[in-house]
């Protein structure tokens, strides 16, 4: 039985932010192997001329930058212990949740639901590790550590044991998340504003072998996406 650490985070996920689409993501690995990966971009960056407490960012990328963003993707594909799952709403407009008696913040647990479900093996055990927002959110996180315990008949939570609110500093594969989410939400926007964030996705593109318009398949381990359909709660 392995113990796997997973990192959460979502890019544009209020309702009312006016931008089109929203994701959701997570990068995990083995607990074992997390100091080394952290150690692994802590000398990426200072091997670029950055500090080591440099946090990573979608938002940061630039054409100083890029380089240092590059290399960072390449160390996500060649290393086999991560792994990556993303969810896309591609349009929030679309979105009625009165429809389904509930409002924008269940939504996004919903989909956070969404995300982890296909992760979980019952033969492992796992701790998730969610961006923290804001104070009230720990209600919600503690109902989505029961809604996955239940769906995996995991009662006495030996299997997901916990899951727990971090700031994304603290947490070098938190970062690499956000940059993922953020590359796949800026995709989806048809957002052309950055030649260096154009040559991310470009990259990204190429090392999974994805278009990032469509699904992966549910059991790809490495680079997996669920480009998410109203229909599917119909």
């Amino acid at each position: 039985m392995s113990f796997y650490n997973i990192y959460c985070d979502e890019s544009c996920h209020l309702e009312n932010d006016h931008t089109k689409a929203m994701s959701l993501g997570a990068i995990w690995c083995e607990k074992q192997d997390v100091a080394n990966i952290a150690e692994q971009i802590r000398q990426l960056k200072a091997a670029h001329g950055l500090s080591r407490q440099f946090e990573i960012k979608w938002t940061k990328v630039s054409p100083a930058k890029l380089g240092f963003y590059q290399a960072l993707i390449e160390l996500f594909f060649n290393t086999p212990a991560l792994h990556f799952r993303g969810v896309v709403i591609p349009d929030k407009s679309l979105l009625r949740h009165e429809q389904f008696e509930q409002n924008h913040d269940h939504f996004y647990y919903k989909m956070f639901f969404t995300l982890l479900k296909t992760i979980f093996s019952p033969d492992h055990q796992y701790a998730i590790y969610l961006d923290i927002k804001d104070t009230r959110s720990q209600e919600m996180v503690e109902g989505l550590h029961r809604c996955l315990c239940n769906s995996q008949y995991d009662f006495n939570r030996d299997s997901i044991q916990r899951i727990q609110q971090i700031r994304s500093h603290e947490s070098e594969l938190l970062q690499i998340t956000d940059l993922l989410i953020g590359a796949l939400s800026y995709f989806h926007r048809d957002l052309q504003t950055s030649t260096a964030k154009q040559t991310l996705i470009r990259q990204i593109k190429q090392l999974s072998g994805y278009s990032l318009e469509r699904n992966t398949l549910l059991r790809e381990e490495k680079f997996n996406l669920l480009v998410w359909q109203a229909r599917e709660f119909n």
